[in-house]
């Protein structure tokens, strides 16, 4: 029998659009005025990106075959345009906060990188529909060992005008999540520019 250091690491891991820096910066100084409540966890600015697949743990070499795809992925850098916030789940108690951002170029590469995975085999693709957005917020537990969120007092204000112009994203990034304390940390695992 081996021992644990020779064991495969499972890795828990997705796909994302990244967004251009000076993006981030401007949702990153809007949070520090809207994400001000106390129960509300921001993303931070190094985490912000639209999910397009999210794979979940995967084995060592079964890493290696997504990032290969990834790799052979691209096209042209979808553009995309930002909403103001909006709170999820719609109908119960906030338990995030994210950002629209529709973007027909974001649905086709979404769909091209989705069917290359899926002929892959590395891939089972998710019933409901690809929404892209941006989630800027967590909602902190109501207390110790609860899994209901707490009460906002303050909900997030709308984006300023400026943030909701249209701009294009830079690339598709394979990243692994490692859950922290304070948090899941993003890696980077490959990437490739979007012409």
């Amino acid at each position: 029998m081996g021992s644990e250091a020779e064991k495969p690491q499972e890795q828990r891991v997705f796909v994302a659009l990244d967004l251009p820096e000076a993006i981030l910066s401007e949702i990153t100084l809007w949070g520090m005025d809207e994400l001000r409540d106390p129960v509300l966890r921001p993303v931070p600015r190094q985490s912000l990106h639209v999910t397009l697949a999210f794979l979940g743990h995967r084995e060592g070499v079964e890493v290696e075959r997504i990032a290969a795809e990834v790799r052979e992925s691209g096209g042209p850098r979808p553009q995309m345009r930002l909403e103001d916030p909006i709170s999820l789940p719609r109908r119960k108690r906030a338990s995030l906060f994210a950002l629209p951002a529709p973007s027909a170029g974001a649905m086709e590469l979404q769909k091209a990188l989705v069917g290359r995975l899926v002929a892959a085999g590395l891939y089972e693709p998710e019933e409901r529909d690809f929404w892209p957005h941006v989630t800027v917020a967590r909602v902190r537990a109501e207390g110790r060992g609860s899994r209901r969120p707490a009460s906002l007092v303050k909900r997030p204000g709308d984006l300023p005008e400026g943030l909701k112009k249209p701009f294009l994203s830079v690339r598709l990034t394979l990243y692994r999540s490692e859950l922290q304390p304070g948090g899941s940390r993003y890696v980077p695992l490959a990437q490739v520019e979007l012409s």
